[in-house]
């Protein structure tokens, strides 16, 4: 059995007789390096998808995004990413601790391309690297172990009309998301949230 593959992916490329052309793609396209092409491509997006399980399997699926370069390529099998302020409930990175097997998908809507990067999570509260975004709760870094191109062909053409005012900067401070001033959420907030602060301005997204 090869590296990616399973009983059940083999299962199904049997039944759809694809095994000769998933093989062809994994020994041709996928590999456990980030290339020049990769980092510029990782490097140019502002958003991906991240998923992750936890020790019983059990799966989420989140979104991430951010200014564009909020993703870097730290060495050829090494990425890092900040994880901003959210809803609290950690259940992707609560998953990437007790089980750090994530896959990356990274999209360009208005390019039609797509590519994944699956590999080993681990996150460190007080990582160096914080410091470089601003608002980041802690950094995480992922060790890919194999990174390829995903057929475009069903990637809807899109344009970017805003990037969210959410995103922290350093040159403006960050609004309050108007769910953190709602009757059922700001009694239960962090006692340093920033929502807590009655002259911080509110937007509803």
């Amino acid at each position: 059995m090869r590296g990616m593959y399973h009983d059940g992916s083999r299962g199904l490329q049997d039944r759809f007789d694809t095994r000769r052309l998933a093989d062809r793609i994994e020994d041709r396209i996928v590999h456990d390096a980030i290339d020049e092409g990769d980092r510029a491509f990782i490097e140019a997006r502002d958003m991906f998808f991240l998923a992750t399980a936890d020790e019983e399997g059990r799966p989420q699926c989140s979104y991430k995004g951010g200014d564009p370069g909020f993703v870097r390529v730290l060495d050829e099998h090494t990425i890092a990413f900040p994880a901003y302020d959210g809803n609290g409930m950690y259940l992707s990175f609560g998953n990437a601790l007790v089980n750090p097997h994530v896959g990356l998908l990274f999209i360009d809507f208005e390019g039609r391309k797509r590519m994944r990067l699956n590999g080993v999570a681990s996150i460190d509260l007080d990582d160096p690297l914080r410091a470089e975004w601003p608002e980041a709760q802690f950094v995480v870094r992922v060790r890919a172990t194999e990174v390829f191109p995903n057929c475009p062909r069903y990637i809807h053409e899109y344009t970017l009309v805003q990037r969210s005012r959410f995103v922290p900067k350093t040159d403006c401070e960050t609004p309050v998301p108007a769910w953190k001033r709602s009757e059922w959420a700001h009694d239960a907030l962090p006692a340093a949230d920033p929502a807590n602060d009655p002259s911080r301005e509110v937007r509803p997204r």
